[in-house]
């Protein structure tokens, strides 16, 4: 038997805090004053004035994707062209051998119009794909249009689109369901790449505290591959330490005939402790910012020459990617099978159409609507009454130049104002899960706590002078309602029977170098990992 004594600070619990905790062979044994829970035998860790919360689960990630990308031009860590170019020309550099650039993390705001251009890539002797940071785009060069064969005379794709010049000549971004035309012909990553980088991406979120995840795309998408075999593998072998949920990747160009094949992907996982392949993934529209993101109302034509000279496509209403009659015949059969349904979902036509589409469904499949970036005040409400879980991921919710120069001014009023209503949500009842969709955003639960309490970008970030104005104040929520989210409301979203502090629970753990309900506010980004546990074991 073993037994690890938490004292010497504050313990998280939900009826409020405590002074330590007990765990004894990976389970929390009890939870209470230090005398009354210490044991002769029991091992102390000093929480050095820090808080013992339980550990975070992500709630929308994609970490193999990450882990990949980490391990290729990573250009998230730095901001603007220049830099962007640096890190281009060093990458290629070091990596004389390799057929394409690959890699990502470009930001749309560093570009006017939010758009950059194949020629700025044309300094390089092979072809180009650089995904976008919110992986909805790809930027390329001139040689990888040749090598795809795209011309002015190639049609967008019934799902994506060639950002084109007026004369229709591709300026070197592709939009959504185009990215494939290029993406699929970059060099595949073997099997080993993948199972190296979802290790890599494991270490990583155990640094930040995530003991638990749901990776939200497993299956082939925007020129990904599958990487349900890569979690098979790495589970099978013991080497999945996390608490794991994969939502199995909805193919929208077809139908209902998919669903046998996601039984039997479903049926692959079974017997494995760590990993299970429970819920489906449908992504209904894409991002405000390229005007894929399913809208009612037209998205409005401000008076800015430098975008719509480089093809602006304002005006209209969005994609909706799957049929919204079709979505409800889909989405029932699958809630008949038991699947949790993981829904995409960032204009409000969008929310509304899969609010819809889950209308008589069994709230115990705990269905989840990811993003959520606008809704209308009307369907607010129906979160709650329909049980469908608001899966918030709250970094986007502040003043950044992408939502002040690229959204603010295509949306208008009021919908503008309808973005993030965290606490609408909570007002009205609506259960809340938290993630990241790492790597397009940070990882990081505490900066994503950061910015739904304070609304305004986390302190380190590429943006975090561009406006100390909160972004739609009165939609912030308090630190205990978000970190609940992040720990108790993704581990029940996810079947885990981690997420709660109390005796019984195994014993997911994170230490907090300093306590942030006993700081100001706007230092909860300052707040940093000092310890990770899985069912006792120390993980980081």
């Amino acid at each position: 038997m073993t037994e690890t004594l938490f004292h010497g600070g504050r313990v998280l619990t939900p009826g409020g805090f405590a002074e330590a905790a007990l765990v004894r062979d990976g389970v929390i044994a009890a939870v209470g004053a230090t005398d009354e829970v210490a044991t002769p035998a029991a091992e102390p860790f000093d929480l050095a004035g820090g808080l013992l919360t339980p550990g975070f689960t992500d709630s929308h990630v994609h970490p193999v994707q990450a882990g990949l990308e980490r391990a290729l031009c990573e250009l998230s860590e730095v901001y603007g062209l220049d830099a962007y170019l640096q890190e281009i020309a060093e990458y290629a550099a070091a990596h004389p051998d390799r057929e394409w650039i690959q890699g990502g993390g470009w930001d749309m705001a560093a570009f006017p119009g939010g758009l950059p251009r194949r020629e700025q890539l044309d300094f390089l002797d092979r072809p180009a794909y650089l995904i976008q940071r919110d992986h909805h785009a790809a930027w390329v060069n001139t040689r990888a249009l040749e090598r795809a064969g795209i011309t002015k005379d190639t049609p967008d794709p019934a799902d994506g689109r060639i950002e084109r010049d007026p004369d229709g000549t591709p300026t070197g971004v592709l939009h959504e369901g185009a990215m494939d035309l290029v993406g699929l012909l970059t060099p595949r990553p073997t099997a080993a790449d993948q199972e190296a980088a979802l290790l890599d991406a494991q270490r990583h979120l155990f640094s930040l505290g995530i003991t638990g995840w749901q990776d939200a795309i497993v299956g082939s998408y925007a020129g990904s591959d599958d990487q349900l075999p890569t979690y098979l593998s790495v589970a099978g072998r013991g080497l999945l330490k996390a608490r794991v949920v994969a939502a199995l990747w909805w193919d929208r160009t077809r139908g209902a005939e998919q669903i046998p094949s996601l039984v039997e992907r479903r049926a692959s996982a079974a017997g494995l402790e760590r990993f299970r392949a429970g819920a489906v993934k449908i992504m209904q529209d894409g991002i405000a910012e390229n005007f894929t993101a399913a809208v009612i109302e037209p998205y409005c034509q401000p008076d800015l020459k430098s975008r719509d000279e480089i093809g602006c496509h304002c005006g209209g209403t969005g994609l909706s990617y799957v049929d919204p009659e079709l979505l409800k015949g889909y989405v029932r059969e699958l809630d008949a099978l038991g699947f949790q349904v993981h829904f995409h979902a960032i204009g409000e036509r969008a929310v509304r159409e899969v609010l819809d589409s889950l209308e008589g469904t069994d709230p115990a499949n705990r269905h989840h609507v990811a993003h959520l970036q606008i809704i209308t005040p009307d369907d607010v409400p129906r979160f709650a009454k329909l049980g469908a879980v608001a899966n918030l991921q709250p970094l986007w919710a502040a003043h950044s130049p992408q939502m002040d120069e690229l959204t603010l001014p295509y949306l208008g009023e009021p919908r503008s104002s309808w973005q993030y209503p965290f606490g609408d949500l909570v007002a009205s009842g609506a259960r809340l899960a938290a993630g990241s969709d790492w790597p397009v955003s940070s990882a990081d639960p505490l900066e994503g706590m950061h910015v739904a309490v304070n609304r305004v970008e986390p302190p380190g970030s590429h943006h975090a002078g561009h406006s100390a104005q909160p972004f739609l104040p009165g939609q912030a929520l308090d630190l205990r309602t978000i970190m609940t989210a992040y720990t108790e409301g993704s581990a029940w979203l996810n079947g885990s029977p981690a997420g709660v502090i109390e005796p019984g629970r195994p014993a997911d753990l994170v230490v907090l170098d300093r306590d942030p309900f006993a700081q100001p506010a706007e230092e909860i980004a300052l707040t940093r990992v000092r310890a990770t546990f899985i069912d006792g074991d120390q993980v980081f």
